[in-house]
């Protein structure tokens, strides 16, 4: 028995407990031979601080180690079962985690003690002046020898600690290859973060939390993409499969067969895109746009110089007391205040944040959703499993009907649902179509004999707010038939059959690598399959190689590879070519050569045979087809316009690119694309950067330009009803 747990104990902690016991004994031999005239406190404190620290760290790492292993056992009995007594027994191992790393600090702080302390004792010539710990200055063989070691174990001790993790234990000598217990493991490791998280922001209530909630949910789903683990591969490899992909994957594609995006929706959505990106009237937008003075522009925004301007701006439900949030919206849009008639700022999830604007001299109601800002925003986001469309919910589509399998069932992103209807009961409110008795805020607004009476709808909004304006879009769209949808890098958000039915009036604006509108469970599961499998293809993958290429897709690399040979498709040869840039080839290449021999790459044997971890891995994540109701792909909602740019100059980091994020040079083409191009994730230096709301709104004047279109808000034509 105690054979077997030792071989569960990492090498790195028997090392240190060794090193931690070594430092406890050579200091109790030190107090028993120290000197009459040299046993004082002062003498003596730091030495028995050390030992006490060591002997405390001995403990917790005990009591780390048989907390880990319950909670192991725990996962071990039911993995696929959520249970009460497997959160308790993380939280207990958590704590304990976290004591010994309190003991690790304080032991830090007293070697550097130590050292000082003895350091004030010794003369510049190395030899002691006084008491050294316990010992006189004439004190010479074995003591001071033992002293010098206790010294340098002391110090080693310190150090290394602060490298080595809290895992006492080894977690594969538990869960081996079986999927459904790493996918445990991280969901409470991802649920009592995601907690902590949002404690820390302000949301205390849900550290309280015991039953089982949407943070539960999020958990589960970020748990279940981690489940490389099963196969043997670590994060690191991972990383390295990734920036093998990224590689891979600098071929534009081709859009020689597709028709360019028509002139009216881009002059339409280029007009509309600052109702979108003004609804993010917190501080996220300016943080993006000005990362050094983002709290000035921001304060600047909210009007909270001029509190004496509060009664002239609108009330919105959520606004602070200054109403600020309104402010910022009217001042970024550039409009007077009476066009904002109705919004709501909303910290909740599954609940969005929205404005609506009259523009009378355009005869148009636009109805501005908010994309994700906030925590909650992020669950909402999460909230990414499939949930059943009901009648109500597609009501809008019934003259599409014929577009639309009535015999299937229909599905939408679960968070993103529910939002949208939250969203049509506070602008529409809850009765059913065609009762009059209780009129919802937008008929009131637009129907027979009100004041915009004939006006046009337009619902915008961009990433996590795009996916909800469609669906929104899609209910309200039978009780106002001149109403259109722009979503502007949205989610995937809706099954196949919906998104093709509701073409007609939703467009979804994709600029070139943006993550977002690729961003889905099965996107991702997708990825981490073919991470695996590039990283598996190569028998000379050493670990050398892996950690290059694990730093170069964290930094993201100043150089892409360009002049690539379009019959080089090896993926041993683009390995070689993307990892030996310029100024390292003569370097990388005798470091290659050295382990060549000495180094194979244990994926790759796995691979010829169909019984191991990693094939097991590829086969748990199928190409899900159309029949597959379990997990129905999610694809972009409506006409999906691709923006793309003439020549790709994204080639920088994201932390160096981001001052220059609003100057881009070269031109950009918009097309009409499949919807079916984004199912699979992207891997980019510029997927994050794209996203960004100014960018789009920079890449659809740069189309306009080109084409000699113009689009100016000032002008009646630009929005035609």
């Amino acid at each position: 028995m105690w054979i077997s747990r030792l071989k569960r104990l990492r090498k790195t902690i028997m090392v240190l407990g060794i090193a931690n016991l070594a430092v406890i004994i050579s200091g109790g031999v030190l107090t028993l031979v120290s000197n009459s005239n040299c046993d004082s406190a002062a003498q003596l404190s730091p030495l028995y601080a050390v030992c006490v620290a060591a002997c405390v760290k001995l403990a917790a790492m005990v009591k780390v180690g048989s907390t880990q292993e319950l909670m192991a056992m725990t996962i071990m009995d039911s993995p696929t079962h959520y249970s009460l007594e497997r959160k308790l027994k993380y939280k207990t191992w958590l704590w304990w985690t976290r004591f010994a790393m309190v003991i690790t600090l304080l032991q830090f702080l007293g070697a550097t003690y130590l050292m000082f302390h003895v350091s004030t004792f010794v003369s510049p010539d190395g030899m002691p002046r006084h008491c050294v710990l316990g010992l006189s200055p004439d004190t010479r063989g074995w003591k001071q020898t033992l002293q010098v070691a206790f010294l340098i174990t002391v110090c080693f001790v310190a150090l290394a600690q602060c490298f080595t993790g809290s895992d006492i234990l080894q977690w594969r000598s538990f869960y081996a290859t079986q999927d459904d217990a790493w996918k445990a493991h991280y969901q409470e490791v991802f649920d009592h973060g995601i907690r902590e998280v949002l404690c820390c922001l302000g949301r205390r209530e849900y550290m309280g939390v015991i039953e089982e909630d949407e943070v539960c949910s999020v958990a589960r789903l970020l748990g279940d993409l981690v489940s490389y683990r099963a196969s043997g591969t670590g994060h690191l490899e991972f990383l390295a499969g990734l920036a093998l992909l990224q590689n891979n994957s600098q071929f534009p594609e081709s859009y020689e067969d597709c028709m360019e995006a028509p002139a009216f929706h881009l002059q339409e959505a280029a007009t509309l895109h600052k109702f979108a990106e003004a609804a993010y009237t917190g501080p996220l937008l300016d943080v993006g746009r000005n990362p050094a003075l983002f709290l000035c522009t921001w304060t600047c925004r909210q009007g909270i110089l001029t509190p004496w301007s509060r009664k002239w701006r609108p009330k919105l439900d959520g606004d602070n007391w200054w109403r600020g949030h309104a402010a910022a919206f009217l001042k970024f849009i550039d409009f007077p205040a009476h066009v904002l008639r109705r919004g709501r700022i909303c910290s909740e999830k599954c609940k969005a944040t929205y404005f609506v604007v009259v523009l009378h001299y355009l005869r148009c109601v636009v109805i501005a959703v908010r994309g994700t800002e906030t925590a909650e925003d992020l669950i909402t986001d999460g909230l990414g499993r499939a949930c059943s469309l009901t009648a109500e919910d597609l009501e809008g589509l019934t003259n599409n009907i014929h577009v639309m399998d009535s015999s299937r069932t229909h599905y939408g992103h679960s968070g993103i649902v529910e939002a949208a209807r939250d969203l049509f009961i506070q602008i529409e409110g809850d009765p059913k179509f065609g009762e009059s008795e209780s009129m919802g805020f937008l008929s009131s607004l637009i129907g027979d004999g009100c004041e915009c009476d004939g006006y046009s709808i337009r619902i915008v909004g961009h990433s996590l707010g795009g996916a909800i304006a469609s669906l929104l879009g899609i209910r309200l769209r039978c009780r106002f038939p001149n109403l259109y949808v722009y979503a502007y890098g949205p989610l995937p958000c809706v099954d196949s059959d919906v998104a093709e039915a509701c073409s007609e009036f939703v467009t979804s604006i994709v600029l070139d690598n943006e993550f977002s509108s690729r961003l889905s469970y099965g996107s991702i599961r997708r990825l981490q399959v073919a991470a695996l499998k590039v990283l598996s293809q190569d028998p000379k993958a050493d670990t050398a190689l892996i950690f290059r290429l694990a730093r170069r897709f964290l930094s993201a690399s100043k150089r892409q590879r360009q002049n690539v040979e379009e019959g080089e498709q090896a993926t041993g040869e683009a390995i070689q070519s993307s990892i030996t840039v310029e100024d390292s080839r003569e370097e990388a290449e005798p470091e290659m050569r050295q382990h060549d021999e000495d180094f194979i790459n244990p994926f790759h044997e796995l691979v010829a045979s169909t019984d191991n971890p990693v094939t097991q891995f590829m086969e748990t994540v199928p190409t899900r087809g159309e029949d597959d109701d379990e997990a129905p792909e999610m694809f972009l909602p409506g006409l999906v316009i691709h923006i793309v740019p003439e020549v790709n100059n994204m080639s920088v980091p994201i932390w160096r690119g981001w001052p220059i994020c609003d100057v881009t040079s070269g031109g950009y083409k918009a097309y009409v694309a499949d919807r079916e191009r984004f199912k699979k994730l992207m891997v980019s230096p510029s997927m994050f950067l794209d996203h960004l709301p100014w960018r789009c709104r920079h890449a659809m004047q740069k189309v306009l330009e080109s084409r000699n279109l113009f689009c100016d808000l000032t002008s009646e034509p630009d929005i035609i009803v």
